[in-house]
């Protein structure tokens, strides 16, 4: 479809980008205006409300445009919703595990017959496992990161793929389409 043109992509880096620095730093202005006493007691997994996790879950939809990132659409949405970045990201997380699970579920039973005669099955579940101990490794490694450091980093690679990837179109190396 025409969203899959690779100037979408470029895009929608370049402007989440400017999203998530815009939702950082309304939240760190906001934590930085909180008293001592109230920092002591940030807002926590059960404290989160229906309505703020349906927010931060339908955020989820805007990654459906290209070059967002459901972590980034959904931190963002926790980050403007007051939460810190610890909390918005594990949020993000566990919101993402019924859509990862649902879709990982539905290409292996879809692909039951072809993944049993092309990859094999024990491959295929080994990949798995794998990439669940990876992730969980990785995802412990970004909680403890943003718990004393800003989403900077990552806002600076997004823009410099999203420019990238323009120059690239730009000068004709890669086809739009």
């Amino acid at each position: 479809t025409g969203l899959r043109s690779m100037w979408f992509v470029a895009a929608g880096l370049v402007v989440w980008s400017a999203v998530l620095f815009a939702a950082d730093h309304y939240a760190a202005r906001r934590m930085a205006k909180k008293p001592a006493h109230s920092l002591r007691n940030p807002k926590s997994d059960n404290q989160t409300t229906i309505m703020q996790a349906s927010l931060i879950g339908l955020m989820q939809c805007v990654s459906l445009i290209p070059g967002v990132s459901r972590s980034g659409a959904t931190i963002s949405a926790g980050l403007f919703l007051g939460f810190d970045r610890v909390l918005a990201t594990r949020l993000s997380f566990f919101l993402g595990i019924p859509a990862l699970v649902a879709a990982g579920a539905l290409e292996g039973i879809s692909n039951f017959d072809t993944i049993g005669e092309t990859v094999g099955w024990a491959p295929t579940v080994l990949g798995l496992v794998m990439s669940f101990v990876i992730g969980y490794v990785s995802i412990a490694w970004l909680l403890k990161f943003v718990s004393k450091h800003s989403f900077n980093s990552f806002i600076i690679y997004r823009l410099c793929i999203g420019g990238l990837i323009a120059v690239l179109l730009i000068a004709g190396i890669i086809p739009a389409n």
